[in-house]
């Protein structure tokens, strides 16, 4: 039989031994993890850019659209549920439709420079049904 102190010296074999086996499983797991995001990352939804720069517009030749392509990288339809623009100066439009997976939609951004002489940058806000469910872009120029 094991006398008391004896057992005192092993009382920490045992949380040693389970340390150890969870160091070397911490590594796989994270490794799993990174790999998951990696192929999450591949299936989402994306915008052929970011920003449209529209440069120098006159003020009295009229409004000015910018066109995004929105593209369905997931393995699932999407609906483009709503757009909206940072203020009423910009109007948007999009496709309605579900978009199915591989192919793409469509949100114009129209600007309206009528009085509104001088640099800007508005953003629209793209809500949709997948991942990532908001996308915002940007349209910029000056109105001279």
């Amino acid at each position: 039989m094991l006398k008391a102190k004896n057992l005192y010296k092993f009382a920490w074999v045992i949380p040693a031994i389970a340390g150890l086996s969870l160091m070397a499983y911490a590594p796989a797991v994270s490794e799993s993890q990174e790999i998951k995001k990696e192929l999450q990352s591949e299936k989402v939804i994306t915008v052929d850019r970011s920003v449209h720069d529209f440069g120098t517009i006159g003020e009295d030749n009229g409004n000015v659209s910018a066109v995004f392509v929105v593209t369905n990288n997931t393995g699932a339809p999407i609906v483009l549920t709503n757009v909206s623009a940072s203020c009423g100066c910009t109007t948007p439009s999009w496709t309605k439709e579900p978009i199915e997976p591989g192919k793409t939609g469509e949100v114009t951004a129209t600007y309206s420079p009528k009085g509104r002489p001088g640099p800007f940058d508005k953003s629209i806000t793209i809500t949709t049904s997948g991942d990532p469910e908001r996308l915002v872009v940007h349209i910029k120029g000056t109105v001279e």
